[in-house]
């Protein structure tokens, strides 16, 4: 199924190959509690606990260890936080330099912790601005090769190890529960998820501010909204990339929404009865799971928590 698709099951392999003894295996943690309530076997992979505390470490280091040593000498990206870390960390890892634009309201803990790695900022407004736009102007002037944070081969090839590790430690799963922003890790995930359990069925979440996979997919072209208005910032994109889009109308059975305030729920959730931070885009799934948003009674369901960037004022503020 996946052989024509612009990322297969060997690609996702490759990545893992390189991501071993780099990325961290991250936990596929359990909760009885979470269990009796959904009425499921529920496996949530923590990417909050991974380097540069998302899923995007993955993508980034694949694409950036996948260059010709011989290419440009540093990267560029465009990012509200996770993807900016990612490939500043990863650009540090591999010797090269990073340049990263970023949004004049990305949190400041992002923030902090990009210009922490070692990368160059440079801000625009994400309301205003065309953040791809410009990020190709930056890479050409820099002379740097441009990592975009989904729209990349290599990028969601990364992304896929997270559903290959899941469900290598979890078993067989009947439903993949994962956070869409522009897509590169739901279709990483579905590409991998599909090829190790051929029956499994893989459902995407969004901010119901920001649901522009779910439009494109009923519509079965790509549709671009406006800048969603939304606590769950590393969700905020305006239209799945071309990539992610030819992978998700092949391989992803369904996409649900989820309110700013489940999204409150399910961090409080996480929080008290786990023990885990987690930001309001990673929490989006379990906020499916709990907001009774996706049929699992009586299944083995994965869930990706995707990311856990979030400062503790933010936390606070968020959680009111």
């Amino acid at each position: 199924m996946t052989g024509s698709l612009p990322v297969t099951a060997a690609d996702v392999e490759a990545a893992a190959a390189r991501l071993e003894g780099v990325a961290h295996r991250t936990p596929a943690i359990t909760s009885r509690t979470l269990d009796g309530l959904v009425g499921a076997q529920v496996w949530l992979k923590a990417e909050n606990l991974q380097r540069a505390g998302a899923f995007k470490f993955r993508g980034a280091y694949n694409a950036i260890a996948s260059l010709d040593a011989a290419a440009e000498a540093g990267v560029a990206a465009y990012s509200s936080g996770n993807h900016a870390q990612a490939v500043a960390l990863a650009a540090s890892l591999l010797g090269r330099q990073a340049v990263i634009l970023m949004p004049t309201d990305a949190p400041e803990a992002k923030v902090a912790a990009t210009r922490g790695y070692g990368a160059e900022i440079v801000t625009y407004d994400r309301y205003t601005q065309d953040r791809e736009a410009l990020g190709r102007e930056l890479a050409t002037s820099r002379g740097l090769y441009l990592i975009p944070p989904f729209d990349h081969s290599d990028v969601v090839a990364g992304q896929g190890t997270v559903a290959r590790e899941l469900i290598a430690d979890a078993g067989d799963l009947d439903v993949l529960v994962v956070p869409v922003g522009g897509g590169g890790l739901i279709g990483g995930c579905a590409v991998a998820a599909k090829a190790a359990c051929p029956g499994i069925a893989v459902v995407g979440v969004e901010p119901a501010a920001g649901d522009d996979v779910r439009q494109s997919l009923e519509a079965g072209q790509i549709v671009k909204i406006p800048v969603p208005v939304t606590i769950a910032d590393g969700l905020q994109t305006t239209a799945p990339g071309e990539v992610t889009f030819r992978i998700a109308s092949a391989l992803v059975d369904a996409v649900v929404t989820v309110e700013d305030d489940e999204l409150r729920h399910a961090m409080r959730f996480l929080f008290e009865r786990l023990k885990l931070v987690v930001e309001p885009s990673g929490a989006a799934g379990a906020a499916a799971l709990l907001g009774g948003k996706v049929d699992v009674a009586g299944k083995r369901v994965g869930v990706v928590i995707s990311g856990g960037n979030v400062g503790a004022d933010q936390f606070c503020r968020v959680l009111g």
